[in-house]
């Protein structure tokens, strides 16, 4: 009975004529779009950038395309602790350990390596927790943008996409922490 009552009291609230033609939202649409037009009259248009012949510029902390580093030697730093897979918010990071060989001491920096590395570029959030996790300093976030794919699983990074090569070094020295550049040396 109280529901009755209360659609009536909804069903008897009249709208003024204005508001049945929307003249007040169409008054407020138009003064954004004059307020648009003076700004860019007065103040020039924005800057239009021609991608992907000019990049617009990113900040200094912009966090793209992950790599897995490798130390002065070029061995493998990652030793599968795991712990960037638990840092990770998202779960994008999978990993699996394995022991190394002896065939393997030039490939591997510690006995216990990632056989398995894999990163889901479409759950990655870009947040960074896996390079500060990291106590080998082994994976980092480049300036690079990731790749455009055309299917999902293309966006699955295993070990051949994220190791850096060792003839095409990548420099984040930028990026890198103190405690970072501290645990490397």
């Amino acid at each position: 009975m109280k529901l009755t009552n209360r659609s009536k009291v909804v069903s008897n609230k009249e709208m003024t004529l204005a508001e049945k033609i929307y003249l007040p939202a169409i008054f407020t649409g138009m003064g954004i779009t004059f307020k648009h037009a003076v700004r860019t009259v007065l103040k020039g248009a924005p800057a239009v950038y021609s991608y992907p012949e000019v990049q617009k510029p990113r900040a200094d902390i912009w966090r793209g395309q992950h790599v897995l580093k490798r130390d002065e030697e070029g061995r493998e730093r990652c030793t599968a602790c795991g712990l960037c897979a638990v840092a990770c918010p998202a779960e994008a990071i999978t990993m699996t350990a394995a022991e190394r060989t002896k065939e393997e001491r030039n490939l591997y920096r510690e006995e216990k390596y990632a056989s398995v590395y894999e990163i889901n570029m479409l759950r990655c959030i870009f947040c960074g927790m896996c390079e500060e996790a990291c106590p080998k300093s082994a994976i980092y976030l480049t300036d690079r943008l990731v790749d455009v794919e055309t299917n999902r699983g293309s966006f699955i990074y295993g070990k051949d996409k994220l190791v850096e090569k060792i003839n095409e070094r990548i420099d984040i020295t930028e990026r890198q922490s103190e405690k970072q550049k501290n645990a490397v040396k």
